[in-house]
């Protein structure tokens, strides 16, 4: 590994913190004194993602995670349960086992998981994901959110969980 700011390969690590999906580090390189983080996770088989017009794609956690950022804008949620969700989504798909997973079924396991963290982010997301044609699809959306549920999610741990026992 090289620093990313003037390339020295002389780093040192400074902090190690580990939770269940991964090990993030603090770095500091010798010649410059630049401080980054890097973390070192799993490499899981991950399945092919089969876009709606049939192309296939490699998974990319990237776009789940972005996807993720752009919908919590704004809104009173951590980075830190962000990631959870993404990890959370990831390890759901590649505990399914699959050579392919259509597009859809990543946007199903998302749109699970953030309208149990958060109603608004859950609405910006779906207005993305479901392209929605009309003003009626989207209020259809919106109703759904305003019937009771049968017990709310307060965490990224039991989305989780949920997900799993979902069979999701």
């Amino acid at each position: 590994m090289k620093c990313p700011k003037c390339g020295s390969a002389e780093l040192s690590v400074v902090d190690s913190r580990g939770d269940d999906n991964a090990i993030r580090r603090r770095r500091v390189c010798q010649s410059c004194s630049f401080r980054f983080t890097t973390y070192e996770r799993i490499e899981r088989a991950l399945p092919m993602v089969v876009k709606k017009d049939n192309t296939r794609q490699t998974f990319d956690r990237e776009k789940i995670h972005s996807g993720l950022v752009k919908a919590f804008e704004k809104r009173p949620v951590s980075m830190e349960t962000i990631d959870q969700i993404a990890d959370a989504v990831e390890q759901r798909i590649s505990e399914l086992c699959l050579k392919e997973i259509p597009s859809r079924q990543i946007g199903d396991f998302l749109m699970d998981a953030i309208k149990g963290v958060d109603k608004i982010a859950y609405v910006r997301f779906a207005s993305v994901y479901r392209e929605f044609s009309d003003v009626s699809e989207f209020a259809k959306t919106l109703k759904s959110l305003s019937k009771p549920e049968k017990k709310r999610v307060s965490s990224p741990a039991i989305v989780a969980e949920n997900l799993a026992r979902q069979g999701r």
